[in-house]
């Protein structure tokens, strides 16, 4: 199974759409997890036009704190707080923030994960730095795709 990970697409406050490479790297994948802050629905509308997508709701996503650039999400069942994935074999988690257990060192990594999943996952993909990392903690591989849109907490693209 391949699977896209992507997050903080900030439409259309980063832009109007998605980079074309997006969709280009994902060509041919089977499953697209958006780790949250889309801001707009058209975005998975956009992504489930390649392949099935789940969505984590990140903190530009919540209605109430909504503006132009971040109108906010409807309902919408493809789109969760924080969600538990099994695929093939693996608990994969999915969220918009996840701290690493050094960032909050009074939470042990089982009671992040039974905050956030209700219990272990072999997995996380999370969001919301905007910065691509991969880290290996206490047996949980966690993956933050990065923005595609303001990569690195730049403010606007190409500064």
């Amino acid at each position: 199974m391949r699977i896209g990970l992507i997050s903080d697409t900030h439409i259309p406050e980063a832009g109007p759409d998605i980079p074309r490479q997006v969709f280009d790297v994902f060509d041919g994948v089977d499953l697209i997890l958006h780790a949250g802050d889309t801001h707009v629905i058209e975005v998975l509308d956009w992504l489930e036009a390649i392949a099935p997508v789940f969505g984590a709701r990140g903190n530009g996503d919540v209605p109430h704190l909504s503006n132009k650039n971040r109108p906010g999400l409807p309902d919408d069942p493809r789109v969760k707080d924080a969600r538990v994935l099994e695929l093939e074999q693996l608990k994969v988690g999915l969220i918009h923030g996840f701290p690493l257990p050094e960032e909050v060192p009074w939470r042990t990594m089982d009671e992040l994960l039974d905050m956030y999943f209700g219990g272990p996952v072999d997995v996380v993909v999370c969001g919301d730095t905007h910065e691509a990392r991969i880290d290996y903690r206490f047996g949980v591989l966690i993956v933050n795709p990065g923005s595609p849109t303001l990569p690195n907490q730049m403010s606007k693209l190409g500064h």
